[in-house]
């Protein structure tokens, strides 16, 4: 069994497909957006991407609300 512990220093990270996943895009659409500094990815040791949680849900509200506008 694994336990994780979060403090509030911490932030949770998404890879690229969880990304992908809640704006309904490909994986490699969302490494386009960290490209072209629409969004900002931390880099693993292994050299993967991850994306601050707070980051992709700002920009998903950001989007939503320029639909409405």
């Amino acid at each position: 069994m694994t336990t994780e512990i979060t403090s509030p220093d911490t932030e949770r990270l998404l890879t690229p497909a969880e990304v992908a996943s809640l704006f309904r895009v490909d994986p490699k659409t969302v490494t386009r957006w960290a490209k072209a500094g629409r969004l900002s990815s931390i880099r693993t040791l292994g050299g993967h991407r991850r994306y601050r949680e707070t980051e992709v849900h700002a920009l998903i509200a950001g989007s939503q609300t320029a639909r409405t506008l």
